[in-house]
């Protein structure tokens, strides 16, 4: 696809040219920022989960504004949003919906009546609260974008976005989320405590008289074009086997792995992981304005692409080793492939 050359768009009628693709996004990152102050890069890596059709998790302590953020994305899409409270009770149907008996006709008949899970964006609050068999219940409408309830499938309407939160401090209770499960996230964003100065902004927005709103800037349709306009994006063969050799160096058997890693990683990421990187690194090129990506735009996305997917082995977690520390071994060790 040429990359001047607009697309149609099926779900609108409309035609969405590449140029307009940061525009857009620019406008919507700003409403986003009359409501949630500071955490650019919370903002920004959630809206590439987004765009690139996939889901995101966020961890964090309480009260920084996780829940928050995607309602207030939602309300600038104008598009239907659910929150999901995960708790130990909680069920699969809770969430996917189940069949049920009505009167119909003089009839008793059943009927299916969707669950939360409906909805264009899904709020999944405190997943690791949820026993797996009910985390598990995700598994196929993230994947998938479907529901199968007693044999019968039931798509999800696009666009289709999961953003799970989970608290690191409260583990009592708690039921982590399994590697195939965590596979299923484009990223993991670890949110940060705001600044002073945020701190100060956020006292004077929820503790005043006057409440910040954002409005709405874009339609479910409009995110559906960009989503497709992101998969256009070319990016150069040497630029996808830099992202396949940092995802190899992250296996601890690859004889590109750096020391660290063979030293304390028992398993690197799966091949989710390079598409993490290729999908987030076209987006990020498109937010700068650019129609090709760079070998910096697969950097910037190494670090929420790839920590969920490595798994320590005992001497890496009792030394104290992150993934992260890991994942910054080998982007310092990795060298970028020579353009032929």
């Amino acid at each position: 696809m040429n990359a001047s050359t607009p697309t149609d768009t099926a779900a609108t009628g409309r035609r969405l040219a590449p140029e307009a693709f940061a525009e857009r996004a620019k406008e919507i990152e700003a409403e986003v920022g009359r409501v949630i102050v500071g955490q650019h890069d919370l903002v920004r890596q959630t809206l590439t989960g987004l765009l690139a059709n996939s889901h995101v998790l966020l961890e964090g302590v309480p009260g920084l504004g996780k829940t928050m953020l995607v309602r207030t994305i939602a309300d600038v899409i104008d598009c239907t949003f659910n929150r999901i409270q995960f708790t130990p009770d909680l069920m699969p149907a809770d969430i996917t919906g189940t069949n049920i008996l009505v009167e119909e006709g003089g009839s008793r008949v059943f009927r299916f009546q969707p669950g939360p899970i409906f909805a264009n964006l899904v709020l999944a609050d405190e997943i690791n609260r949820a026993t797996p068999k009910t985390q598990s219940s995700l598994l196929e409408a993230m994947q998938e974008h479907q529901v199968t309830v007693a044999r019968n499938r039931y798509p999800l309407e696009p666009p289709f976005f999961v953003l799970a939160t989970q608290n690191p401090l409260e583990m009592e209770g708690t039921y982590p989320l399994p590697e195939a499960q965590l596979d299923r996230f484009l990223f993991k964003v670890m949110v940060p405590f705001p600044s002073e100065a945020d701190l100060i902004t956020i006292m004077d927005r929820t503790t005043g008289a006057e409440s910040a709103t954002a409005r709405k800037v874009a339609t479910a349709g409009e995110i559906v074009e960009m989503q497709r306009l992101a998969r256009a994006v070319p990016i150069a063969p040497h630029i996808t086997a830099y992202a396949v050799s940092v995802l190899a160096a992250t296996h601890p058997d690859q004889p590109q792995a750096p020391e660290l890693v063979r030293e304390y990683v028992r398993y690197g990421a799966s091949p989710r992981g390079a598409q993490a990187l290729v999908s987030a690194g076209k987006i990020f090129a498109l937010l700068d304005g650019r129609f090709n990506v760079s070998v910096d735009d697969i950097r910037a996305a190494a670090l929420p692409s790839l920590r969920h997917r490595i798994i320590l082995n005992f001497e890496g977690e009792a030394e104290g080793i992150t993934t992260e520390a890991a994942i910054r071994t080998i982007l310092d060790s990795v060298a970028p492939p020579a353009v032929e």
